[in-house]
């Protein structure tokens, strides 16, 4: 069984030693994504004070960053928005965020339904309120 990492030019680079993705056989098993620009430390829809915290955000903008940047990973990792098979969603304030998150979720996501588990957590590696943890079929 082959066992390959996939990298996308891109999807915004990895905080940390790990690819954007892993193919093992016919599934392709994308690391964490957040809502980050390429070559940047830029977070759509979030304004930070000058020690680097949050002063407010944008849960939908940042959903559709992140969105964007796993359809940016399986494409150019050869496959696509419509093989996602299971999608996890860590949001660090489910109660205030979750509404918007799963109305942009539901705009995505209307042709195609992957399984979906979101759990709240305390703090992601970077200030950002949204991550996806993604697992679709690749065909090569």
């Amino acid at each position: 069984m082959d066992n390959e990492s996939r990298n996308s030019e891109k999807a915004p680079e990895p905080v940390g030693l790990y690819p954007h993705a892993r193919k093992v056989g016919n599934l392709l098993f994308l690391s964490g994504v957040g809502p980050r620009k390429r070559g940047t430390k830029e977070i759509p829809g979030v304004t930070l004070d000058n020690e680097g915290n949050v002063i407010e955000y944008d849960i939908e903008a940042q959903c559709r960053s992140v969105f964007e940047n796993v359809r940016t990973i399986l494409e150019d990792s050869g496959s696509s928005w419509a093989q996602l098979v299971d999608v996890t969603v860590f949001l660090t304030n489910m109660k205030e965020d979750f509404e918007k998150y799963n109305s942009v979720y539901a705009e995505y996501f209307r042709d195609n339904q992957p399984c979906r588990t979101t759990v709240e957590i305390n703090a992601l590696p970077t200030p950002i309120a949204i991550e996806l943890k993604c697992v679709a079929v690749i065909n090569n």
